[in-house]
């Protein structure tokens, strides 16, 4: 028989690690405090300690996921005002995409608790977006006096959405239906990344 696991000095960050590691042998749906407790070799009522519901244990895993990535896009883009810059970061999202595809499809494809009752969750994914928002607020604006409302938070919803949909693309296999080699994939991404760099050019950018 073997050895019943030692119980985990940190029982909350113990938890949202087992319930990490479910999700990632499991799948999502199989996530359960009952099956964290059980795997950690704790009570069952052990986890409700710290987690009200396996909402709340998802919200922690899924806020982690966000200050990991938020860690992540800081180490990779060099803290300079430029579109050379916001180029390393658009390259930086799609390679954490690459690397890390569970944390974040957990992040940005799938169902989360609602952000209202989780804090924790909301903050960490507001501050990951602010580095985006951050960054196109330090760009030249020829326009400046005419710019529209909230224009770098528009912006940055725009090349969110333009990358997560690449990245979501080149995750998904559904490139290769297309029969497109890896240099026509590092193409693909380098338009994108060209075509952003247009829409965001201070000539044209916020004018009315």
């Amino acid at each position: 028989m073997s050895p019943a696991p030692s119980k985990p000095v940190d029982l909350k960050q113990a938890c949202i690690d087992e319930a990490f590691a479910i999700i990632q042998s499991k799948g999502l749906e199989k996530l359960s405090l009952r099956d964290v407790a059980r795997r950690l070799g704790v009570s069952h009522q052990a986890p409700y300690k710290h987690f009200a519901s396996r909402d709340h244990i998802l919200a922690a895993v899924v806020a982690r996921c966000y200050a990991e990535f938020a860690l992540y896009m800081e180490a990779n883009v060099p803290e300079t005002d430029s579109f050379e810059s916001l180029h390393a970061m658009g390259l930086a999202y799609l390679n954490y995409a690459r690397e890390h595809p569970l944390e974040y499809r957990l992040m940005f494809g799938s169902v989360l608790p609602d952000p209202e009752l989780h804090e924790e969750m909301m903050q960490q994914a507001q501050y990951a977006f602010s580095l985006l928002h951050n960054k196109l607020e330090k760009l030249p604006l020829k326009h400046a006096a005419d710019m529209a409302t909230d224009l770098e938070k528009h912006d940055a919803i725009f090349v969110w959405s333009t990358l997560h949909g690449l990245a979501t693309l080149l995750q998904s296999g559904v490139t290769d239906t297309l029969t497109l080699s890896q240099a026509e994939k590092a193409v693909a991404i380098e338009r994108a990344m060209s075509r952003i760099s247009l829409a965001l050019d201070p000539e044209t950018r916020g004018a009315p």
